[in-house]
């Protein structure tokens, strides 16, 4: 029996024939024909509102009229030629505008790429370069790309680094705070002091402080669940790095552009990070990547060393300053900021009305409901969330789960207050089917979910991926 519609599935059935199993995760059977703005219609013609926002990438909304237009009179001047040998006008007007937009007052430079995983490989590249040291630290519960650095840089998944060994070298792990799941009636001072001497910890038993070149941080872990630190945290962890000549370099692939209710996510600290890297959103999902960083550090790297053929391209350039753009002029940051407490407020209304709701996590349009089996003990509701957003997707919305139990709520920052308060009707409606019992996944969706758990059981390194 076919889910939704019998040509979705023969062709998501089809697509899983030729494709690696790397390459798709699968929440459900959902192939994409078309999308405008929030709202995204599948192959048989349904209409679906974004929550996932492919995977943040969509900002400025689905095919942005002005996005597109953009790219369309690139494609009529220059398709393609290598940045790397020759540039182009617009390449050439994104680098300048970009070093202009990121946050603080030194003079920045900027390099590009094709993805937020190779800019976070550069990151370890113009790091250790510019400071002649070889280790970074890195979090637990961090997403940073699947290239071999940025994997090696990450800590969200077994199954991100199982058979691939061994990882890029000298890259230490250090615990992210978590403001839900901290000690019984722990203050917010309390939690960034313990997660300090965790920070610490390392350099006090076996990591030399000078033989560190970076800490690369998300300021708002996204696949970890949406999770923010304290800022007195954040900025220990900047203290001790510029007293120690570390380099600080924050992740804005998934949290930046407006997403969290700020240009930057790392305006929510007292901080100017040395290296920035972006992605995702840039170019409103084209492949164009960039490292921004202070022009002293980013002089470090010779020609070559971080460069590619594709990387620049005029087309994608185009659409990231079309992109750019829109989220200027439209305000999309504090739209974000308003909408996002909007939508806050609502998830606080569904919390008290059920009790499988643990924790609501919205910064901006970009938020992390916490599925559990238990509101005092915080057990992790896995098979809920698998449930809640299978029935969400029969309803009309795209919603995906993070963490394993954690739902992602991350539409296109363009979204209406209509669309937003059509959500949240289907959303309750769906809470009640959960709560009543009456949802039953597919057994196809039922075997994945339980290969996936038995797979996340097996020990890695010596310990164990709760996700």
């Amino acid at each position: 029996m076919a889910w939704e519609n019998e040509l979705g599935d023969q062709l998501f059935h089809e697509h899983q024939q030729h494709l690696a199993p790397t390459g798709l995760i699968q929440y459900y059977n959902l192939v994409v024909d078309h999308a405008q703005g929030a709202e995204v219609f599948d192959v048989a013609g349904k209409r679906y509102i974004d929550l996932l926002g492919s995977a943040a990438a969509m900002n400025a909304g689905h095919s942005n009229p002005h996005v597109m237009q953009a790219m369309r009179k690139q494609i009529d001047q220059l398709v393609s030629y290598d940045a790397g040998y020759f540039p182009n006008p617009t390449t050439i007007k994104l680098v300048e505008r970009l070093a202009a937009i990121a946050p603080g007052n030194a003079p920045k430079k900027v390099s590009l790429g094709t993805s937020g995983s190779d800019a976070n490989d550069g990151i370890i590249k113009f790091a250790r370069a510019a400071t002649g040291r070889t280790y970074i630290v890195s979090f637990d519960g961090s997403y940073h790309g699947t290239t071999m650095g940025a994997i090696s840089a990450g800590g969200c998944d077994p199954n991100m680094v199982r058979k691939i060994g061994p990882l890029v070298p000298n890259i230490v792990h250090v615990p992210y705070p978590d403001m839900y799941r901290c000690l019984p009636n722990e203050t917010e001072h309390e939690i960034a002091m313990r997660y300090f001497d965790s920070f610490m910890l390392p350099f006090t038993t076996y990591l030399p402080a000078e033989e560190v070149a970076c800490v690369l941080i998300e300021p708002i872990q996204g696949d970890a669940g949406m999770i923010k630190p304290p800022a007195e945290f954040v900025e220990l962890v900047y203290q001790f790095c510029h007293a120690n000549g570390i380099l600080f370099a924050v992740d804005e692939i998934n949290q930046g552009l407006g997403r969290a209710g700020k240009m930057w996510s790392s305006e929510y600290y007292d901080i100017e990070a040395d290296l920035i890297s972006v992605g995702k959103s840039l170019a409103s999902g084209m492949p164009l990547s960039a490292i921004i960083g202070k022009a002293d550090l980013m002089d470090q790297l010779g020609t070559s060393a971080h460069v590619f053929t594709t990387a620049g391209n005029p087309v994608c350039c185009a659409a990231a300053l079309a992109t750019l753009d829109v989220i200027q002029h439209e305000h999309l940051p504090e739209k974000s900021a308003a909408d996002g407490e909007y939508a806050k407020q609502q998830f606080l209304r569904l919390q008290a009305k059920y009790n499988f709701i643990g924790d609501v996590r919205m910064y901006g349009l970009n938020g992390g409901i916490e599925i559990v089996k238990d509101r005092l003990t915080k057990e992790r509701d896995r098979d809920g969330a698998a449930k809640i957003i299978f029935r969400a997707f029969q309803k009309g919305l795209i919603l995906v789960k993070l963490a394993g139990n954690v739902l992602r709520f991350q539409p296109p920052l363009v979204i209406t207050r209509v669309q937003l308060d059509e959500v949240f009707t289907i959303l309750d409606s769906v809470f009640a089917d959960f709560e009543n019992g009456v949802i039953e996944l597919p057994h196809e969706l039922k075997k994945y979910e339980l290969v996936k758990r038995a797979i996340k059981k097996i020990p890695v390194m010596g310990f164990f991926c709760h996700n």
